[in-house]
């Protein structure tokens, strides 16, 4: 019987998987930067310019997202240690999306490596 180790590891070996190096240059070329994590934990802190859509609703909203439904559109994926973003990648590949990457460790990778981190900020109580 296969745990969610298994499958995300099965899923690794079908996807692109970006290095933390390599991750800017993704982004950079991508047409959109998305964040599976839960809206928790994207509002505690996300890479700059990604969307939120949550690992669970990811599929349902790509289909029904006009803007997002091309196939030849440019994915970049990434969750907190990489694993939810490669289950989430190997599934847009079965789906037809044919330029889908992850990024290799996910946003704990990111942020220990001191990449920009976009948080939200505090009211002021002056």
């Amino acid at each position: 019987m296969k745990n969610a180790h298994d499958l995300v590891s099965e899923a690794k070996t079908r996807i692109h998987e970006t290095s933390l190096q390599d991750a800017d240059a993704a982004i950079r070329e991508a047409d959109a930067l998305i964040d599976v994590r839960e809206s928790d934990e994207y509002e505690a802190g996300h890479i700059p310019g990604a969307v939120n859509i949550p690992r669970g609703v990811l599929e349902f909203k790509l289909s029904s997202s006009p803007e997002l439904s091309a196939r030849d559109l440019k994915l970049v994926l990434y969750c907190k240690t990489s694993g939810r973003s490669a289950l989430a990648a190997s599934s847009l590949q079965e789906m037809g999306y044919m330029n889908v990457q992850s990024i290799s460790g996910g946003f704990d990778a990111w942020s220990e490596a001191g990449k920009p981190v976009a948080s939200p900020s505090l009211p002021s109580f002056d």
